[in-house]
């Protein structure tokens, strides 16, 4: 006994001074790595390595070893506060590893004893299964040399066997975690087996088995627990995971080992995709099983639109796809799709604004209730709208108070009131005897036996329950179907083995083809290995779920109860009924501009008939009467525009409205042309000649009339060619204009779609900057003519004023209507009054001004006579244009009187300055006299030098002594012209200024 205490002393003393060492230095002493093997330090050098003595705090060394050998025992450790390394009293060493092929054994299993990799110590215990022989030792260890002792022993079949082979099933039941379904599945499994096992028309001469673990509906736990399933012995035949998440992972493995997985558990749409879990089936209906119910329920209803909104994630949004693929092949168009995370305020309120009706909600229950209480805020429940929510939520989730959200249970009951939820049938509601020989509530009753009493409401997986029972009889029906055709093939389903495809194609064939009743409902798998089921229909009605159908999805049968119950009276509409209603011009402002342009016309037809009638006076034919008709006619054209401009669908069919469009644009194109155009070359003309130089002044008295009908012709040709080729290019036709919604008086749930017909063509724009750039020209430039010949007066030519009156009042009201009526293009009322407004005011104004004075001048002097009736009257042959000359000849006189009046009053200071120069010069004279006389006599008197009477230079001699009259020759205006009319500014006539000299 003293020595064994001081061996133990002698162990541990060493491990006590490194702690208390350690302690001291704040780290731990280096440790000598295993034999063969050595240690990885992490962040150091060579160098560091071999000079380190202590290393830091949680400083962490990996164990490696050398060839083929394997760690047993930790593999990393990590340095502690106290100076100590972590699993300090567990060895860790490098041991050849024994080849693994020993740890299997078809046809049977194999215990490794102790569990872990086969080194060194490791003992392997062997036994057949039920209807085989062990031929071998069925114990074999592994030597230090990594060898197995004994060779592997094999099992044989025994054909001496009369009982019963076993099959083995690997299971994975979540018995916790985040859906314990395992709870309520795995006696439901269980009890499943025993009714199997005991029934002598299914697998006769096997036994099922199943071998499972609990998962806990954890990805990284079940890749552990399925490597156990499947590098164990036995071989498992069919492997049964739960949860969505452990089965994407169990289905996507399980094609490398050639083996069948069917769930009970997993509702994820992607677990669908027949490319990337090939062997998977499921008696547990995927989530998108609820998109044929509300495909048919839409169809019911006759809704052709629908809205979305989603929480983001991977179970609703493949949800989500399905249904979007589905309601498309139904004709029924997903018009709003929305999406959150944890707030779906936002969300909600896209629904409101784009005038979602028939919403479809995917979302778990907790985000709901937040659904929910922003869809109170948004009011968007009631009469107008219907929601689509999933059927397990409990019965009074609205009603549960939930901090996240500031909305009270009345507000929730209010919002939630008449919305419609899918459930997936998982009990079968009629009582029928299926496979199992029972029925439904039967089955309930021995579950709840099993369970031993528990609260139904406490044990997860409760509802799924049945889904498991029905998949272990879908499992045994299908390998009963499979032993006759292996058995004609030469195979037996004991040969199953992870390499045997034969076998697993006889067990995909039928489960693929599996069709019975089971207590959870008709079992029936479509091509995509989903369980195909009934959907429950309900709806919350004065808050509480009342069923109103079952939706078939196998058999497209929708049993209806008929007590649906609406807000309204009735299902409300998919969306609101739009009315499309075409506006029209106001039937009132277009029989008043009509009037006026009919009077308009009138006045044309006067004025015309007038200018021809009157077409051989003197005054009249000064005018250019021919050019005066065109004018006429053209105001004429554009007045007749205005009835096609006010004719819409309310006249006329849609079909003839580009006709209507064409008569338009080129009676308002001609028209102006020919009326704007005959005057424009008035003007024109005018400038031309009477704004030359001098040399060519002589032309004014030839003027041809061709030249100007030329001119108006090349403007008519201009806008003929345009319009032809904008018609020929890009020819007009009709489109029609869509406004905002407008929504009528009272609670009807329709909105108003104006609609306004508009003449357009694909490049309008275009060819409106093109006409308006060209005719823009045209009246700036008449207006520069008109302001620039305002003073001219001509004979040829005698209302070129009226013109450029005429041209200022159109130029005016072309430039501003244009523009405006562009603007206004969208008011159909106000861009009509505008431009038929403008049309006949500039007609009106045009056909007064050049036609109104020549009316009044031919009947208040009755100038409407011939030239010779007018001679006789008056007894004279002066005319107009002497009289025109006559005043002309009055204003020059005025203007030569002023001038000469400016002279006399320069020629008076004249002569007091000569004056006063000759007096200066008589007081100098007697002086100069004097001195002369002392030596010369005097003449008697002297008399003034004649020469210095005589005008200075450039001055005519004084015809008389008259100068404070004006010549006669000032009294008669005649006698004022000669050749050219006009008196110079710089001299007078000789005849005209006589002066004096003293």
């Amino acid at each position: 006994m003293a020595q064994l205490l001081f061996l133990i002393i002698l162990y541990a003393l060493p491990s006590l001074v490194v702690a208390i060492h350690n302690s001291t230095t704040g780290g731990c002493a280096i440790i000598r790595p295993p034999r063969d093997g050595g240690i990885r330090y992490r962040g150091l050098t060579q160098e560091q390595i071999r000079n380190v003595q202590i290393l830091p705090v949680d400083y962490e060394i990996e164990y490696i070893c050398r060839g083929n050998r394997v760690i047993v025992g930790p593999k990393v450790r990590k340095c502690l506060p106290n100076g100590t390394w972590t699993d300090i009293t567990q060895h860790s060493r490098c041991l050849l590893l024994c080849p693994r092929v020993w740890t299997s054994l078809e046809n049977g299993r194999v215990a490794l004893k102790p569990p872990g990799p086969p080194v060194e110590g490791t003992v392997l215990h062997y036994s057949c299964h039920a209807g085989f022989m062990l031929e071998g030792r069925n114990i074999t260890h592994c030597t230090k040399l990594g060898k197995w002792d004994s060779p592997k022993p094999v099992c044989l079949y025994d054909r001496n066997y009369k009982g019963k082979k076993k099959l083995y099933i690997g299971a994975l039941f979540p018995m916790s975690g985040g859906w314990p379904g395992g709870q309520a599945c795995l006696p439901s499994a269980q009890m499943a087996l025993d009714l199997v096992n005991n029934r002598t028309d299914i697998l006769p001469d096997y036994e099922l088995e199943l071998i499972y673990y609990d998962s806990m509906c954890d990805p990284g736990e079940s890749t552990k627990l399925l490597y156990d399933l499947l590098y164990t012995e036995p071989i498992k035949t069919v492997l049964m995971p739960g949860c969505s998440s452990v089965s994407t992972l169990v289905a996507e493995a399980a094609r490398m080992w050639n083996l069948i997985v069917l769930s009970y558990g997993s509702s994820s749409p992607a677990l669908s995709n027949r490319n990337r879990f090939p062997t998977f089936f499921r008696t547990h209906p995927s989530a998108t099983l609820h998109n044929p119910t509300r495909v048919r329920l839409f169809q019911k209803w006759k809704w052709t639109k629908i809205a979305t909104i989603q929480q983001t994630t991977e179970v609703f949004t493949s949800t989500l796809d399905d249904l979007e693929q589905r309601v498309k092949e139904a004709g029924i168009e997903i018009s709003v799709r929305q999406s959150f995370l944890t707030d779906p305020a936002v969300a909600v309120k896209n629904l409101k604004r784009q005038d979602a009706r028939i919403i479809v909600g995917l979302f778990y229950e907790t985000e709901a209730r937040k659904v929910f209480c922003e869809v109170f805020k948004e009011k968007l429940y009631g009469k107008k709208y219907v929601w689509f929510l999933i059927g397990w939520y409990a019965d009074n989730w609205f009603k549960i108070k939930d901090p996240s959200i500031n909305c009270t249970i009345e507000n929730m009951t209010e919002a939630v009131e008449g919305h419609v939820t899918t459930e997936i049938v998982m009990l079968n509601p009629e009582t029928v005897r299926g496979a199992s020989n029972l029925t439904s509530q039967e089955f309930l009753g021995a579950l709840m036996n099993r369970l031993g009493g528990k609260n139904p409401e406490e044990t997860g997986g409760f509802q799924e329950a049945p889904l498991a029972y029905d998949a272990v009889w879908a499992l045994a029906l299908a390998l009963n179907k499979t032993v006759a055709p292996l058995k004609a093939k030469g195979r037996r389903l004991e040969d199953f083995n992870y390499n045997n495809h034969d076998i697993t194609a006889e067990i995909y064939r039928a489960l693929n083809t599996s069709s019975f009743e089971g207590v959870s409902g008709h079992v029936v798998f479509d091509a995509q290995g989903s369980r195909m089921a009934m959907t429950l229909i309900e709806q919350l009605q004065g808050g509480s779920y009342k069923k109103i159908g079952y939706y078939d999805s196998s058999q497209k049968n929708l049993s209806w109860f008929g007590n649906d119950v609406w807000i309204g009276a009735g299902p409300p509409a998919d969306s609101t009924i739009v009315i499309e209603e075409f506006r029209y011009l106001s039937q009132k402002l277009f029989a008043a501009v009509s009037v006026f342009a009919g009077l308009g016309i009138l006045l044309g037809i006067v004025c015309l008939t007038f200018n021809i009638y009157n077409s051989n006076v003197r005054y009249i034919q000064n005018s250019q009467p021919y050019l005066n008709n065109m004018t006429a006619v053209g105001c004429m054209m554009a007045l007749a525009a205005v009835f096609p401009l006010g004719i819409d669908g309310h006249h006329i069919h849609r079909s003839q409205f580009p006709v209507v469009c064409q008569f338009r644009l080129w009676l308002l194109g001609l028209g102006f042309s020919l009326a704007y155009g005959s005057m424009f070359t008035k003007i024109w003309w005018v400038h031309n000649l009477f704004t030359k130089k001098e040399e060519k002044k002589e032309k004014r008295k030839h003027l041809e009339p061709w030249k100007l009908y030329a001119t108006v012709g090349v403007l008519l040709a201009i806008d003929i060619l345009s319009l032809m080729i904008w018609q020929i290019v890009d020819p007009l036709h009709i489109t029609v204009e869509k406004f905002t919604r407008e929504a009528p008086k009272g609670d009807l749930d329709v909105l108003i779609q104006p609609l306004l017909e508009h003449c357009t063509s694909e490049k309008m724009n275009t060819w409106l900057g093109v006409v308006y750039g060209y005719k823009g020209l045209l009246l700036l430039l008449g207006i520069f003519l008109a302001y620039e010949t305002k003073s001219v007066s001509t004979e040829k030519i005698n209302d070129h004023r009226a013109v450029g009156m005429a041209i200022y009042n159109v130029a005016v009201l072309c430039m501003i209507t244009a523009p405006v009526t562009m603007i206004l293009t969208s008011q159909q009322d106000a861009s009509f009054a505008f431009a038929a407004l403008a049309i006949v005011f500039s007609v009106y104004i045009t056909l007064v001004v050049l036609f109104v004075p020549k009316m009044r001048r031919l009947i208040t002097r009755g100038e409407w006579q011939s030239e010779q009736q007018d001679t006789l009257k008056t007894g004279s042959s002066t005319n107009n244009n002497d009289e025109e000359k006559s005043r002309q000849l009055e204003r020059e006189n005025r203007e030569l009187q002023k001038i000469i009046q400016e002279k006399e009053q320069r020629v008076s200071e004249l002569r007091n300055q000569l004056v006063e120069r000759q007096a200066l010069r008589n007081r100098r004279r007697p002086s100069s006299g004097t001195n002369q006389n002392h030596s010369n006599p005097s003449p008697p008197s002297s008399q003034p030098d004649p020469k210095s009477l005589l005008p200075p230079p450039g001055y005519p001699n004084p015809a008389s002594d008259n100068h404070s009259s004006l010549p006669p020759s000032f009294s008669n205006s005649s006698n004022l012209y000669q050749a050219d009319s006009k008196i110079s500014r710089n001299h007078c006539h000789n005849s005209q200024i006589p002066l004096l000299y003293k």
